[in-house]
Order: structure tokens, then sequence, then C-alpha cells
């Protein structure tokens, strides 16, 4: 038991390691690109519009900016550091050793919810400086993002389990996560979208997550923060136990 949880230890360590390492890449330039997006959006919609009732866009905005930073690096890192091993042989190395699926699948999700975590929180602590936010509920803004970040890094697993080159796994995150995320109302409430996007919106369990996180900060949100907590927590679970299953059964890892 003790060789296990330390073997469970050690593969936790070398997956954030992995992306410390350059953390110039991994961490300070995702949050360069949030700062930019709030530059952008924040200096073109500041006084247009108004998406929650007594907040400014500014303020709105910064929330959504650090989930979606959680939710994009958590997916990278289990996504990338998967296939980059599958790609380069070495993830024979971790197939080997006596660690479970379980170890495994928890080993590489801790790692990129640290990641994501990371990064989302030094986006907030850059954007913060631009908007003045309140926290109605933090406990749920915890939440939010140890779930969102452990949801995204379980796909980026199966991404990575799935995928066999590069290209593959480009094209998972290019049509699936970045639409998803882009489209999760990181930008706007859709309440303010028509009736046929509203509905939409709702298919789209990224929404439920920048909803849920948003509402820790004022109180405000377009569904119950209780119903975005059950999509979200039914997703990662679904998710995980899938990608616990392709774990066991060595999809695409043993050949």
């Amino acid at each position: 038991m003790n060789f296990i949880s330390t073997g469970f230890r050690t593969l936790v360590y070398k997956e954030t390691l992995r992306f410390w390492k350059v953390a110039t890449q991994t961490v300070a330039a995702p949050v360069l690109t949030a700062l930019l997006y709030l530059l952008i959006f924040g200096h073109v919609l500041e006084g247009r519009v108004e998406m929650l009732h007594g907040v400014s866009y500014t303020a709105f905005l910064v929330p959504g900016l650090v989930m979606m930073s959680v939710l994009q690096n958590a997916f990278a890192n289990s996504s990338s550091s998967l296939i980059q091993s599958k790609i380069t042989g070495n993830l024979v190395f971790v197939l080997l050793t006596p660690l479970s699926h379980w170890e495994i699948f928890s080993a590489y999700v801790a790692a990129a919810v640290v990641r994501g975590l990371a990064v989302g929180f030094g986006v907030f602590i850059i954007t913060a400086w631009f908007a003045h936010l309140t926290f109605a509920a933090p406990l749920w803004i915890l939440v939010f993002a140890l779930l969102g970040a452990a949801m995204l890094g379980t796909m980026g697993l199966i991404a990575g389990i799935w995928a066999e080159k590069f290209d593959q796994l480009a094209a998972f995150q290019n049509f699936l996560i970045m639409p998803a995320t882009f489209l999760s109302g990181v930008f706007y409430s859709i309440d303010k979208l028509p009736p046929v996007w509203r509905a939409v919106s709702h298919l789209n369990p990224f929404f439920y997550m920048i909803d849920g996180f948003r509402y820790g900060f004022f109180g405000q949100s377009d569904v119950n923060p209780l119903i975005s907590l059950a999509v979200v927590a039914g997703a990662l679970l679904v998710l995980s136990l899938l990608s616990i299953r392709l774990l066991k059964n060595g999809y695409r890892l043993r050949y």
C-alpha cells in the first residue's frame, strides 16, 4: 500500500513538474492571453452593455476569463502529456509500474487540476485590478473551479488516450473544447440570446461551469447554481468512469 501511495505521489510530481519547468509557456502565456481579452472586450463594451444587474461588463468578464483559463489549461496538461508520452514511447515506463488504473487516472487529473488552478489564479490576480469584484458565495467559486478543472483534466486524458498523433489531438481541441468554451457564456449572458440559441446553450455543460463559477462572485446566475452543480458533477462522473475504463482496458495504450 505504501509503495502504491509513493508511486501515485511520484506520478503527480512528475506531471506537475513537467508543466512548471516551462511556466513561461504553460502559465504566463495563458495569463497574458486572458489579459488581452479583458483589455480589448472591456474597452470596447464597458458602459455599452449590462449582462448582470448592477455589474459592470469588465467585472462580469473577469470570472468568465478565469474559468475559461482553468478549463483550457487543465485539458491541455493531461492531453499533451499523454500524447507526448505515446509518441516518444516513454508511456511504457508508466504502464510498467505497479500503479492501478485508478491511481494513474487520479495522478493525471490531479496534475491537470493544479495547472488549471495555477493559471486561473494568475489570471484572477492580474485581471482583478481592472474591475471591482465581490465575493457573494466564495465556496461556490472553489467548488466549480475544482470540478471544472477535474472535468477538463479528465476530458484531456480521454483525448490523449484516443489520439495517436498531434493532429488528432488538435482536432479534438479545436472542434470540441474551444467552441464549447467560447459558447459557454464567457463573454455574455445567455439570457441575452435568442430563444433558440439559449436552448442550445443549455445543452453545453461548459455553460454550467461558467455560470456557477460566476454566481460565486455576484450572487446572480442564468440558472440555479444547484442545477449547475448537478450537471457538472454528473458530467464529471460519466467522463471519469469512461476514462478509467479506457485505462483499465489499455485502449490505444498497449499495442
